[in-house]
């Protein structure tokens, strides 16, 4: 029986098992962030099911702000990966595409049956699809520099949050009956088409880069009004927040237009002549 299983001994020639270095703490903090706000989003789906929208629409609000804040986080600490921006763009799916498909089909669109749940799908495949463009244009060489004012349709997290404006009307007591379904539903293929189209929207990620001294104080204090007004009145400032974004649209694709203008009229132009001696 030994001759069957002979004992086994590792041979000292053998390359010692390989060690992983230790992860820093600056490439985990910022994956940390994108798992809590994942974890919001998934929460509300549970919550929509449940019944209980209001806590719902919360979550997937701070789940924005979160994925607003990691990417901040992850190139203050000079830790971004590409495992964290993978894990960003899921999280991204579920926060704005998965979970507020679901939020509003349970709200109103379930009242329209198949052709509900067909909407919210595009809404859901509609971030998806969003999102994919996104990554892929990120390794655009050829991008001019201006272009980084602007996305490329509607982001992600703006066609989520616009996407709710009829859950925030409902929380401050106005009616959605049943046969309001229908409006509901041209709103959110409205807001799906514009996330997957290539209307340029406002970035504002170049924005607020240096700011002049003399408008530190009363930027501090505009902030802590803002603040306020979202902690006192969140629907209304949801409400407000909705509109005005939506009627920024048209504002940015007509800057976009005018730059890309200017930019093609600099190309075109004739170079000058050489001076002569």
């Amino acid at each position: 029986m030994d001759d069957l299983f002979p004992p086994f001994e590792p041979d000292a020639n053998e390359p010692r098992p390989r060690r992983f270095k230790p992860v820093p703490f600056r490439m985990i903090a910022p994956n940390m962030i994108t798992l809590m706000a994942l974890c919001l989003g998934l929460t509300a789906i549970r919550l929509a099911f449940e019944g209980k929208f209001e806590p719902a629409v919360i979550a997937i609000v701070v789940a924005g702000l979160l994925d607003g804040i990691d990417g901040r986080v992850a190139r203050l600490l000079k830790g971004t990966s590409r495992f964290g921006a993978e894990l960003d763009s899921l999280a991204d799916f579920v926060n704005f595409g998965c979970a507020p498909a679901l939020i509003l089909y349970g709200f109103s669109l379930h009242n329209l049956k198949s052709i509900g749940w067909i909407v919210a799908l595009i809404f859901a495949i509609a971030m998806g699809l969003r999102l994919a463009r996104f990554n892929a244009m990120l390794d655009d060489p050829n991008r001019p520099e201006w272009k980084k004012d602007f996305f490329v349709g509607m982001p992600a997290p703006a066609g989520a949050l616009t996407a709710m404006l009829p859950l925030y009307l409902s929380f401050l007591g106005l009616g959605f009956e049943s046969w309001a379904a229908p409006a509901i539903l041209v709103y959110v293929l409205c807001i799906a088409l514009l996330v997957v189209s290539t209307v340029p929207t406002f970035s504002g990620k170049t924005m607020g880069k240096r700011v002049p001294r003399g408008w530190v104080l009363p930027i501090f204090l505009a902030g802590v009004a803002v603040f306020g007004v979202v902690i006192s009145f969140p629907f209304e400032a949801l409400v407000a927040i909705s509109v005005a974004y939506l009627a920024t649209v048209p504002v940015g694709a007509a800057q976009y237009r005018r730059r890309q203008k200017l930019e093609d009229a600099a190309r075109t132009e004739p170079a000058p002549p050489p001076a002569t001696a």
